[in-house]
């Protein structure tokens, strides 16, 4: 592949938004020793993505660098291997993690680290399979590590308040926590009520509506953990829903967020406010062939907001800013 062009989509300084996106011929990426360069056949788009374009990562020096080609969620085919890769070759079809660094999805091919990448069953289409690295393996942490909900259904019975649930990440964690043996309430708006219900969700919420932005379980139960994916609602709000040792899991912290998780830890309070940003680790690779799986196995499902040709990216790129979006959007080369 050395010396070939590939098409890409990329921004070159922060902001912009969809506009500050351009369509460009460059290099095709070679793999290092420990990475797989994919033929791309689907990538989708995260919030995290134009959060980044907008620069909440600069102190951290995301993007590693301009042009930056966003997007870290892909599904495809291995066209080359790193020398030290050892279980892909060629042909096999995977779904990857790919460094938010270097960034890469939004092209015709992107290099991935083979220990972010696992194999794709011929059953799970590749949209199913983009959608699922960054949101669905936020909601699987959210559920296990901060909520301690066990999926095999083996745990204590635990009540969840998924909020956003018809997103991205709100859309998994519905249905990964029904998997486990919870009661899950769920909030989204008017249209989406049913949708989220299908989901397997016990009781919806719609965010508009007195109880719902008082998030106030039409049962009565008070919230062992909510995995909190949007915005503007303040603690005073999920305090009185929380069981005694309840906790808000925020998926979007901000600086109230941080500020209430340092005074209830100051304070020895049983309910706590606890920060969110999913990153790869050493279970990254585990946990996302566990969630490939499920969904070969018919128990989760990625559902398809819309689908974008690379050519138009830029309106699944505006699509995800605008922030109502059911599922996943998917753009595919």
């Amino acid at each position: 592949m050395a010396g070939k062009l590939m098409h890409a989509v990329q921004y070159s300084s922060y902001g912009g938004g969809a506009a500050g996106l351009k369509h460009a011929e460059v290099p095709v990426p070679a793999p290092k020793k420990d990475e797989v360069l994919i033929k791309v056949e689907a990538a989708s788009i995260n919030p995290f993505d134009w959060k980044i374009q907008k620069g909440v990562l600069r102190v951290a020096r995301v993007p590693g660098k301009f042009p930056f080609i966003p997007a870290g969620d892909v599904a495809g085919e291995v066209v080359e291997v790193g020398s030290a890769v050892k279980n892909f070759k060629p042909g096999d079809k995977v779904v990857s993690m790919v460094d938010p660094r270097s960034g890469g999805g939004l092209a015709e091919f992107c290099v991935a680290k083979g220990n972010l990448t696992v194999p794709r069953p011929s059953e799970v289409s590749p949209a199913e399979a983009a959608g699922l690295p960054v949101a669905a393996l936020t909601a699987h942490y959210a559920l296990t590590q901060s909520a301690g909900v066990k999926l095999d259904g083996s745990g204590p019975q635990k009540n969840i308040l998924v909020t956003a649930a018809s997103g991205g990440v709100g859309h998994y964690a519905v249905q990964l926590a029904k998997l486990g043996n919870t009661h899950v309430t769920a909030t989204c708006g008017a249209r989406n009520m049913e949708f989220v219900k299908s989901l397997g969700a016990d009781e919806v919420l719609d965010y508009k509506t007195p109880d719902g932005a008082a998030l106030r379980s039409p049962s009565g139960k008070k919230y062992d953990a909510v995995v909190h994916g949007t915005t503007g609602i303040p603690w005073s709000t999920f305090e009185p829903n929380l069981s005694e040792n309840g906790k808000v899991i925020d998926l979007t912290p901000g600086v109230s967020t941080m500020m209430t998780f340092a005074l209830k830890k100051l304070t020895f309070s049983k309910k706590q406010m606890v920060p969110l940003l999913y990153s790869a680790n050493s279970e990254t690779r585990g946990n996302l062939d566990y969630l490939v799986n499920l969904v070969k196995e018919g128990k989760l499902k990625t559902v398809v907001d819309s689908k974008h040709p690379l050519s138009k990216a830029e309106d699944a790129w505006a699509k995800s800013i605008d922030g109502h979006a059911t599922g996943k959007i998917i753009v595919e080369p």
